[in-house]
């Protein structure tokens, strides 16, 4: 079946949002115990909102045979402007990024990621990222494919 990615509209949140969800339960549910994964439908319906309508915001899905198909899958991605620390570094964010379990594989992620980067040096930014589980070894692999490489990296325990 045909893939379209199409830039999320404010009508598509609860779709997007169903999309975070489904990522929150099969990404963090599995590495984070403390995350709530029953965030984004409980709370989530604003802050997607933000992701689609705002300035500085990307919010795109994956739509399944035409532009008004099923969603599988979307890419949320935010600009951040330089601050006092960072003050050359306007940074595009890879917020999340989802692909149904059935296209993995098959360049819908690519296609996201590339749209993510197109949108990002339109606007003016010059660096890039993106955060995963230290543990989802197949998206660390798929980053670093793309270009992403590691450059922090923050280590937990319990106390």
């Amino acid at each position: 079946m045909d893939t379209f990615i199409v830039a999320a509209r404010p009508e598509d949140v609860p779709a997007l949002v169903r999309s975070a969800a489904a990522l929150f339960r099969e990404d963090g549910g599995r590495r984070d115990p403390r995350l709530d994964v029953g965030w984004p439908e409980r709370d989530g319906s604003a802050y997607y909102d933000g992701m689609v309508t705002g300035p500085d915001t990307l919010a795109l899905l994956v739509r399944l045979g035409g532009p008004d198909g099923p969603v599988a899958g979307h890419l949320t991605g935010q600009l951040r402007a330089p601050d006092e620390l960072r003050p050359d570094a306007v940074v595009a964010v890879l917020v999340s990024m989802r692909v149904a379990e059935e296209l993995r594989g098959k360049g819908v992620g690519a296609k996201l990621v590339g749209r993510f980067l197109d949108w990002a040096r339109e606007r003016g930014a010059n660096e890039a990222s993106v955060s995963a589980y230290a543990a989802n070894t197949g998206a660390l692999r798929f980053y670093e494919a793309r270009g992403f490489q590691p450059h922090e990296v923050t280590l937990t325990t319990a106390v």
